[in-house]
Order: structure tokens, then sequence, then C-alpha cells
């Protein structure tokens, strides 16, 4: 069974499917990051509030007005944390969106590639060896 698994794990594609899962976790880091410090304070900046992730709604408890999320949830609030949710899809959209471009390049290249392989398909081989012996036999009887 061990000797199995490590068949499994030297294929070049379970090697492949690792690094990948490494880097979209890296990558995913980046853009939360990007969306939390860059995208979201600039969002907030034009609804006039710097702190957007912050915003919530009460829906039960005893709540003071200006008491942040996490104080909120710590006094037994039930909130509806409305801004940490825009945060999250506005990070879903930015991967999303790069998962597209990165499906659509890929899918122009193999295109291209199929295109190369049916030219090269296309064009002549040459003669077959009937054919060039049939040209033999030919020119023998002349």
């Amino acid at each position: 069974m061990l000797s199995d698994f490590k068949a499994f794990i030297a294929k070049g594609n379970v090697m492949e499917l690792a690094v990948a899962v490494i880097i979209a976790g890296a990558f995913g880091t980046i853009v939360a990051s990007m969306t939390s410090d860059l995208i979201m304070p600039l969002v907030g900046a034009v609804f006039g509030d710097v702190d957007f992730s912050a915003k919530y709604i009460v829906l039960s408890g005893e709540v003071e007005p200006g008491m942040t999320l996490e104080a909120a949830r710590e006094a037994g609030a039930n909130v509806l944390a409305w801004g940490a949710f825009v945060s999250t899809v506005i990070n879903f959209l930015i991967l999303a969106f790069v998962i597209f471009l990165l499906v659509r390049y890929a899918k122009k290249v193999q295109e291209r590639f199929e295109k190369e392989e049916e030219a090269a398909a296309e064009e002549p081989a040459g003669p077959t060896e009937i054919e060039l012996l049939t040209e033999i036999r030919d020119a023998l009887k002349k």
C-alpha cells in the first residue's frame, strides 16, 4: 500500500495540483489583503466611513452606538455583519475574474496548439511505400 501511495504521489499531475493549491492559497492571501487594505478603504471613503468592514446591523441584544463589531459580538448581540460580507464578495469576484482570465488564456493556447497539429496533419507526408514501388515498377517497364 505504501509503494502504491508513493507511485501515486510521484505522478506529475499530483505534484502539479499540490503546487497549484499552494500558489492559490498565497494568491488568495494577496487578494484578501488587496481587498481589505486597498479596495475597501476606498469604498469606505466614498461612503464617508473609514472602516467599512466593521459595518453591521444589530438583530437582537444590547449594543451601545459606535461599538465595534467584535465588541458587539463579545457582548452577546446577534449581528448581521454586512460590511464583512461585502468584503468577502469582492474577494470572490476578484478571484473569479483572475481564474476566468487564466482559463480563457489556457483555452486560447490549447486551441492554437490544436490548430498547429491539424495543419501539420493536413500537410502531405509524401508518397507512400506502395506509391514509390508502383513508380519504380512503371519506370522499369519503360
